[in-house]
């Protein structure tokens, strides 16, 4: 009788599990879609949301490195769909993005009411936008992802990116002027 050898395969990092991707990647995911939808409490949804989808899958994906981004689009893409479905919105200013034009730090009211109607328009303008244009919006403007990045992350070109930005800040450059009183 002859001994077979069997050959281990060489050990390599074992997939993660629900429990370690979320603590992780966590705070990501909830900060993206506290960015998106400006309320806590719908980052909070979106958040379970993304985790809850995941742990629902019957095969749970070998994320690897790229399990941060896969969460970040993840939350982003949530996000836009708690924003696209909201029927009435108590939501908090975009400002804690990072100040809005013509908006100032001392605020008076009439400004600070501005701001949160400009917000809310925006959150709303936002989703609005087919997905992929929203998607790409949201990274690049919100994020503040570069268009190489972004292309990275889609797997598309940065031409691609670009000419959609493009697109998509000129329907909202239109939208605004007419929310805005027109011009």
């Amino acid at each position: 009788m002859q001994a077979v050898s069997i050959q281990m395969p060489e050990a390599t990092e074992s997939p993660k599990t629900i429990q370690e991707l979320f603590e992780e990647h966590h705070q990501v995911v909830l900060q993206a879609a506290f960015r998106i939808t400006g309320n806590v409490d719908d980052a909070e949804d979106v958040l379970q949301t993304v985790f809850i989808r995941l742990l629902r899958r019957s095969d749970l994906p070998d994320l690897g490195k790229g399990a941060r981004a896969y969460l970040h689009r993840a939350a982003i893409n949530a996000a836009l769909d708690v924003v696209r479905s909201r029927k009435s919105t108590n939501a908090v200013s975009i400002d804690l993005v990072g100040p809005l034009p013509g908006s100032h730090p001392s605020g008076r009211p009439d400004q600070l009411s501005s701001s949160k109607e400009l917000g809310r328009w925006l959150r709303e303008a936002i989703a609005r936008l087919r997905p992929k244009s929203a998607e790409m919006f949201v990274l690049r403007f919100i994020e503040g992802y570069s268009n190489q990045q972004i292309a990275d992350l889609l797997g598309t070109s940065t031409g691609t990116i670009a000419v959609t930005l493009h697109r998509t800040r000129a329907r909202l450059q239109e939208e605004a002027s007419s929310f805005l009183g027109g011009n």
